[in-house]
């Protein structure tokens, strides 16, 4: 539905007015997506130019038999930083930046849901990513591989300070991800514009939400990975020393958790991309489109079973290894239905061979080849024989590489005019394409060969008498050819970007959102949508949708807004007023970096002191965002009204607390299973020397867990009522229950004689204590945040998400709090 005549300039004028990005250095302090988003993308591309450096150092190395270019050690540390930085800071960062940049125009939204969350998410990440990587200019970069293996990993053997950048850096970088993710989580589902339903939304938005999915369940795991081991590291907790009751296996569980559903995540959004690209570039439909949305949700869902894929040969049991090579194999069928529908889509339509198309073509066959060897090592007997070896190698990195760079690329040469309005060189493109695809299967596929004749992975040389020497002479010219062809696609970048900009036009014919004018407000007006490709649709949306005939014209407050729609048929609900431009998610992400950083450093003063500032420039950004709209209803458009703002479950605040609960508990739940694990893994549970407290201990902390949380849900309603003095009454008396339940559950087992030093039992149980004593210092921060809001009339019935919020954190802590008791306290009556 359109309206009938055109809407006053003054319209966009005041879009403009609210949406002027800042100038010159303020630059920085922008929050709306096409800056964040820009940032992003540059700073990832700058990491994946890194990581091949480094790439082309070792090939270098290993050119020629005895090579001494560089040494062992030297060695270790780039391969070690290679794939950490390939993995942590190019590959998940480069689709959530892409993300960031183009969902909110392909969903029809003006920016996602937290703009300042995406800012400070990518901030942290720039920040903490550099520093890590100037470890190698030091000496300091860590050496034991990016999945950095105990015991190697140990202090015993690797005293140095490199692991603890590894782990301390990485798990940091880890939450940026997280943050990332939350944000794309609730921009997908509210944010769309009306009359997109689910089955509407582009296949890219799609493959984002199941990915972002997918980052909340899996990340998790790998950042209560590298708690463990820094507690060890730095404290002698002995999680993983088995002469103490530890084991290294456990952080093979918890890493792989992580690991295996990593390389899904990286290939989902590529594969997202793909679909999207594919139906255009061939001009027709995608044929299957339901069918590829059932088949990404599968491999998500699947790639959950597949963690010990990469411990066939640690001793698991033969029912376990059956079981995930089973799963191997089942994860190959949803991944060949996209395959199969994208050759079926380009053999429908009428497809021209343009650079992004030679792209797509040259995915196809790296990444079928590199899903075809996934098949042979998830063959048990296969993989005991390939394990460790380059066919290894190879294999990475047809999946990765094919799965994901070649798509990104196709990418870069498709989207690249919604950024200034022109393409990338065609002629120069085809170079590109020729020698990335020309040189990265010289520099790969020769490894498949040495890995099969005994190449062992991680050596910095080799003898001249094994026949290795002219498969790694290939190899190594291979990746200086595929560098060149990075090289001249960075030179054909600068080069084209660098114009002035124009109205691109959809070059490319597209039906997809994202190809409206675009502009720094997003779109002028928010289309109505009631097809999958609306551009093909109605070609002279475009018009329409700049002549302000669609959803909110303008801005209804002078401000940044956009629309909340329901999450399953996208009806809109409310009004959504967004943050502006502003320094302090910069500040927080400063200071996050700098406390994770120092610490690293042993700078422990100097490390609190940059926490305190990220938790004073976060409660600054939050102080001035939950505020009561200036009118309950607002007009956007066709005649209809909506609130402004919603509260409750109603609210996108609501539910991106609902996401962070499930990382937390993920964390949390994580963390038992490294309880029950070496509660299994000892001869007697509890270990000689270690003691359960007195029953009367956590059962008194159990009960003041549950007031804290009854006194909290009574205040939320008492707050919808108006009665503030109940709501200061009932928080200040949650926080005494939280405050002493802590006191009761510490008293118990210090009269019990806890020492997490003494055995990796006793660890856990500290690191169950640890993780509780921390999220009662949360609720402290965030019960006397309420406090404060109450106290200065900032806490009102129409602007309550603080409270709501803060409740649903205090339920969160307490089912923590009574399912680690129990679980302490039952595990040895089970287990006995």
């Amino acid at each position: 539905m359109t309206q009938p005549t055109d809407r006053p300039e003054g319209e966009r004028e005041a879009l403009e007015r609210a949406w002027r990005a800042p100038r010159g250095w303020r630059l920085f302090s922008a929050v709306n997506n096409t800056h964040i988003g820009v940032f992003y993308i540059v700073t990832a591309m700058v990491f994946f130019v890194l990581a091949g450096i480094l790439a082309l150092v070792m090939r270098a190395q290993l050119a020629v038999p005895g090579n001494d270019l560089i040494g062992a050690q030297t060695y270790n540390q780039l391969f070690t930083m290679h794939g950490t930085v390939m993995m942590f800071l190019f590959a998940v960062p480069i689709v959530e930046a892409i993300a960031v940049y183009l969902l909110p125009g392909m969903l029809g939204a003006r920016d996602l849901p937290f703009p300042r969350l995406s800012a400070y998410a990518f901030w942290a990440y720039a920040i903490g990513g550099l520093a890590f990587f100037c470890t190698i200019f030091f000496g300091e970069s860590p050496d034991g591989g990016w999945f950095m293996y105990p015991p190697l990993t140990s202090k015993e053997y690797s005293p140095g300070r490199g692991a603890d950048w590894w782990l301390l850096g990485i798990g940091f970088i880890e939450i940026s991800a997280i943050a990332g993710a939350i944000e794309l989580i609730i921009g997908i589902l509210f944010t769309r514009a009306p009359g997109m339903t689910l089955m509407r939304m582009p296949v890219f938005a799609w493959a984002m939400l199941v990915s972002a999915l997918m980052i909340v369940f899996a990340f998790p795991a790998v950042i209560a990975a590298t708690t463990l081991l820094e507690l060890e590291r730095a404290f002698d907790w002995p999680f993983f020393i088995p002469a103490r009751g530890g084991d290294p296996v456990l952080w093979q569980h918890l890493f792989w958790f992580f690991g295996h559903p990593e390389v899904y995540i990286i290939f989902l959004p590529a594969a997202g991309m793909v679909s999207v690209m594919v139906a255009t570039l061939a001009r027709t439909p995608l044929v299957g489109h339901r069918a590829v949305v059932m088949a990404l949700i599968g491999v998500g869902v699947v790639s959950f079973l597949l963690w010990a894929h990469h411990m066939f040969t640690t001793g698991l049991g033969n029912v376990s290894m059956v079981v995930v090579s089973a799963a191997s194999f089942m994860v190959a069928i949803p991944s060949g239905m996209q395959v199969f529908a994208w050759i079926a889509t380009f053999w429908r339509g009428r497809v021209t061979f343009d650079a992004p198309t030679l792209f797509l073509l040259g995915f196809h066959f790296i990444f079928v080849l590199g899903g075809l060897t996934g098949v042979m090592v998830a063959v048990l007997p296969f993989d005991w024989q390939a394990h460790d070896s380059y066919f290894i190698v190879a294999h990475l990195h047809y999946v990765l590489i094919g799965g994901m760079v070649f798509p990104v690329f196709a990418g870069f040469y498709y989207w690249a005019p919604v950024f200034n309005g022109h393409r990338l060189s065609e002629r120069w493109g085809r170079w590109v394409f020729g020698l990335m695809f020309g040189g990265f299967n010289l520099a790969f596929f020769p490894m498949h060969i040495a890995g099969l004749m005994g190449m062992p992975r991680r050596i910095y040389t080799y003898p001249g008498d094994l026949g290795w020497n002219g498969l790694n002479m290939a190899s190594t010219v291979g990746a200086f050819v595929l560098a060149a062809g990075v090289l001249l696609f960075f030179i054909d970048a600068v080069r084209t970007l660098r114009r002035p900009e124009q109205d691109h036009g959809n070059p490319w014919g597209a039906g997809t959102l994202e190809w409206l004018p675009p502009r720094d407000y997003g779109v002028r007006s928010i289309p109505e949508v009631d097809s999958l490709y609306p551009l093909w649709r109605e070609p002279d949306l475009p018009q329409q949708v700049e002549a302000g005939r669609h959803w909110l014209p303008g801005t209804v407050f002078g401000g940044r807004e956009t629309l909340v729609t329901s999450m399953r048929d996208a009806r809109p609900m409310h009004l959504l007023r967004l943050p502006t431009d502003g320094w302090w998610p910069l500040v927080a992400a400063v200071g996050t970096a700098g406390f994770f950083l120092l610490l690293t450093a042993s700078q422990a003063v100097l490390a609190f002191a940059f926490g305190l500032l990220a938790i004073v420039a976060i409660l600054r950004w939050l102080w001035g965002s939950d505020q009561p709209p200036p009118t309950a209803i607002a007009d956007v458009g066709h005649g209809v009204r909506l609130p402004v703002g919603a509260t409750g479950r109603a609210s996108h605040s609501w539910w991106a607390v609902i996401v962070l609960i499930a990382v937390d508990m993920t964390i949390f739940v994580s963390f038992l299973f490294a309880h029950i694990h070496l509660s299994m893994a000892a001869e007697v549970c509890p270990p000689p020397g270690a003691a359960l407290p007195p029953l009367r201990w956590p059962l008194a902390s159990m009960l003041l867990l549950l007031l804290g949380s009854a006194g909290m849900a009574v205040a939320v309603r008492m707050l919808k009522q108006g009665g503030q003095g109940a709501v200061r009454l009932l928080t200040a008396f949650a926080l005494l229950c939280a405050a002493c339940a802590l006191g009761f559950e510490l008293t118990g087992h210090w009269k019990a004689g806890l020492d997490p030093r003494d055995q990796a039992w006793s660890a856990t149980v500290g690191m169950l204590l640890g993780y509780q004593a921390f999220h009662v210092a949360v609720l402290m921060l965030m019960g006397g945040y309420v406090l404060a809001r109450s106290l200065t009339g900032k806490l009102q019935t129409a602007a309550r998400a603080t409270l709501d919020n803060t409740a649903l954190m205090w339920h969160c802590v307490t089912a923590q709090g009574l399912i680690g008791a129990l679980t302490v306290q039952l595990v040895p009556a089970v287990l006995g």
